[in-house]
């Protein structure tokens, strides 16, 4: 701390694990905003699924990036991040503390590490790239990236052809591994005074709680949600189609598979991405973790976070 940058505090975890009702109980306390870091309820019309906070919640504590789109409108993390810059720049202006909460990780990442976004695409390589690997096939391509940067190969599945594209086309662009430009860009990005505040829950009680989250969905009648969504005029964005919770159960819609087959996928699917969320989470050496459990009340994980020491609002 002690830094001229303004600072925020991010709160982030898995999906399910109560972030949004810590982040409200927290922002009442200390009289923050939220800005929310989530990929999903940016969209208008898509609020059951994505566990959007009510409308009274809204009221009692401002929440920014929340319904600001139709969900036919497509959204890059690069307009993420301008956004989310100038919303933190007004809530600071008011003297307000900034609480950002949400799960996605390229969200987490591009707001406090930077969005590296490389040189402007070249058509021509792209295009000669793309039928290089129509012709020859994938692994070829992947094997030539894999002598130039090992490190992005192994990131990169064979499958991925657009990534794999990208990585060779600023190579030939620049003559740098795009890790190594990566790495350079993560060296910079020193905009904001970052908090990080994890929440986290055993594995086996939150697969509980997100089987639990999703039947509770479909309670509160999730599935005319997306059958609503499915009769606008306007066919929905890619990132709205492949949301988890409306995806499989478009799949439903379109007769691929049964109403139950659905529900179950929408579980798996949910457990899946909680269980990429912990990992990249937990490569952040910088966050603060505070487990919670079913015997935790909001109220009383609050004030651990609250009272722990090093804290932007204990200063």
């Amino acid at each position: 701390m002690g830094s001229d940058r303004p600072a925020i505090t991010l709160i982030i975890g898995c999906t399910g694990c109560g972030k949004g009702a810590v982040g409200r109980a927290l922002a009442e306390r200390i009289g923050a905003e939220i800005i929310s870091m989530d990929s999903m309820k940016i969209y208008r019309m898509m609020d059951i699924g994505t566990a959007k906070p009510s409308p009274a919640a809204r009221r009692a504590v401002p929440h920014h990036l929340v319904d600001i789109l139709d969900p036919w409108d497509d959204y890059s993390v690069a307009e993420f991040v301008t956004d989310a810059d100038r919303a933190i720049a007004e809530i600071a202006s008011r003297g307000k503390p900034v609480l950002c909460v949400g799960g996605t990780a390229l969200y987490v990442k591009a707001l406090s590490e930077g969005l590296f976004e490389g040189p402007s695409a070249n058509p021509e390589i792209r295009q000669r790239l793309s039928d290089e690997a129509e012709a020859v096939g994938n692994q070829v391509l992947h094997d030539r990236l894999k002598g130039i940067d090992p490190e992005a190969a192994d990131r990169i599945h064979v499958n991925d052809l657009r990534r794999i594209v990208r990585a060779l086309e600023v190579f030939e662009i620049t003559g740098q591994p795009i890790t190594s430009l990566q790495t350079q860009w993560d060296q910079q990005r020193t905009i904001y005074d970052c908090t990080f505040i994890g929440l986290t829950r055993d594995k086996d009680e939150q697969s509980r709680r997100i089987n639990a989250r999703v039947h509770k969905m479909m309670d509160l009648g999730l599935l005319d949600e997306v059958r609503n969504l499915l009769e606008l005029d306007q066919p929905l964005s890619a990132t709205a189609r492949k949301a988890v919770g409306y995806a499989e159960l478009i799949e439903y819609f379109e007769e691929k598979v049964s109403l139950e087959q659905a529900v179950e996928k929408i579980k798996i699917n949910s457990r899946q991405l909680a269980k990429g969320q912990r990992t990249w989470f937990k490569r952040n050496r910088d966050v603060r973790w505070f487990e919670l459990d079913d015997a935790s009340t909001v109220e009383k994980v609050v004030d651990t976070i609250f009272r722990a020491q090093g804290m932007p609002w204990s200063n």
